[in-house]
């Protein structure tokens, strides 16, 4: 199989690996350092829907697989599908369940999804009045896509409203309590097959302080989690967003990612996004013990029903994320990178199932990085490598990325230390200390979160 994937992330490198045994001839626009050591990549081709639609053509590969959310909405799985090619990404008609917040919701009202109470909010006397419906802690989202800075939760009434004001349309909901889990389904419009559950970590420092990030590491599977999440989640969300979806003419082929926050009431859905979550997808694909080639290509071709269900291997794997100095404000881009010659990631093999002991091992992946002029390895991002390390249970996953991270040269770089440590973490108000809902502890700070 030629497959071509679109995107130059961390993300992109955990799905190259994991195609990377498995394709005759593997491509990536634009890719990145780490990842042109697997397939053959296109710095100069930029992610929108005509530059994606041109390279594949010159290519003519069997699947593309897009990363990013941002071409999806935009339309670069139409693009390619009118141009007779199969695509793993949802048409933008589909993608707008991450491209608007309050159609999502709409999606999930009609198809009884457990989610939020929220109010969609287009003028300011709207957003007063729903604000002071739900009170504290304040849960403030633009309704669009917004590079990462879409979302505050604050207890501040005048920065709730001043987030509000500064949006064209916001969803305004409920604060929801309880730890969080990313949930990944493989889906061709009509079947839908859950991957495995994994849990990020959005705030910056140790203990789930600091300002919210893109995910500073991430670990799977969840020995706290419900064994039977992953199938319970396939009946009452998962099914029921891809069958809404096709009764509204929008077929969904792709990775739908469901948010989840597990409150005392019950599963609750916080966000659903049209792509793999990062770091998320590093630990997940880390776990993959079957191939991923033929599972992603019976998606876009609509023939889930007669592929096999994915197997896991056993153990654990633990994601680690080094960020630049500065980061997430301001981060410094340009410092050399040096990392031992066991960090290079190698091509992954297939067990064809699961249940194999699991080797203690870490590998690097490129999340932000370029070459200079000299050739040298350096920063070029606010999340620069992920480290990720696995082994026969979680605590040996996160020793050998930790290890590892500990080997790692970059001036000014840093990263959380209590990555998978102790038991569940995060809320439903996407990134506050454990405890500091509105049921008590100490008051969360106004946040943006990466949605």
């Amino acid at each position: 199989m030629r497959i071509l994937v679109i995107g130059s992330g961390g993300r992109e490198h955990a799905i190259i690996r994991a195609l990377s045994g498995e394709a005759e001839s593997l491509h990536a626009a634009p890719g990145n350092p780490g990842i042109a050591a697997l397939a053959e990549t296109h710095p100069e081709v930029t992610q929108a829907p005509d530059a994606i639609l041109r390279l594949t053509r010159k290519l003519s590969p069997d699947l593309v697989v897009i990363g990013p959310e941002a071409p999806l909405v935009a339309g670069a799985a139409d693009a390619l599908r009118e141009g007779g090619f199969a695509c793993f990404g949802p048409d933008a008609g589909a993608a707008l369940i991450e491209g608007s917040k309050s159609f999502a919701k709409q999606v999930m009202a009609a198809a009884g999804i457990p989610t939020a109470a929220s109010r969609t909010c287009t003028t300011r006397a709207e957003a007063d009045e729903a604000l002071a419906a739900f009170g504290p802690p304040y849960v403030v989202k633009d309704d669009a896509l917004a590079a990462g800075k879409g979302v505050v939760v604050t207890t501040d009434l005048d920065v709730a409203k001043a987030h509000a004001g500064a949006c064209g349309t916001v969803v305004i909901e409920e604060f929801l309590d309880g730890p969080e889990v990313s949930l990944f389904a493989v889906t061709d419009g009509t079947t839908a097959v859950p991957l495995l559950p994994a849990q990020d970590f959005k705030r910056a420092r140790d203990g789930d302080l600091g300002p919210n990030t893109g995910g500073m590491g991430a670990y799977a599977p969840l020995p706290w989690a419900p064994p039977d999440l992953a199938e319970r989640m396939l009946d009452t969300v998962i099914q029921p967003a891809v069958d809404a979806l096709r009764s509204q003419g929008r077929p969904y082929r792709g990775l739908l990612y469901a948010g989840l926050c597990l409150t005392a009431a019950g599963p609750r859905v916080v966000e659903f996004n049209a792509r793999f979550g990062d770091p998320e997808t590093q630990v997940v694909l880390d776990r993959l013990a079957t191939p991923l080639a033929p599972l992603l290509h019976a998606a876009a071709v609509g023939d889930l029903a007669g592929t096999p269900a994915p197997g896991w291997h056993a153990g654990a794997a633990v994601t680690v994320v080094i960020a630049a100095e500065g980061y997430p404000e301001h981060p410094v881009r340009g410092e050399k990178i040096l990392y031992p010659e066991r960090a290079v990631v190698r091509a992954p093999g297939h067990a064809g199932g699961s249940g194999e002991a699991t080797p203690t091992r870490a590998y690097v992946l490129h999340a932000g990085t370029a070459l200079d002029a000299d050739g040298d390895l350096v920063s070029a991002g606010g999340r620069v490598l992920n480290v990720v390390g696995s082994g026969g249970d979680v605590a040996a996953a996160r020793r050998a990325a930790y290890e590892l991270a500990g080997a790692i040269e970059m001036r000014g770089g840093w990263y959380r230390r209590d990555i998978a440590q102790g038991g569940p973490r995060g809320s439903g108000g996407k990134g506050f200390p454990p405890g500091s809902g509105g049921s008590g502890g100490s008051p969360p700070r106004a946040s943006t979160v990466d949605v």
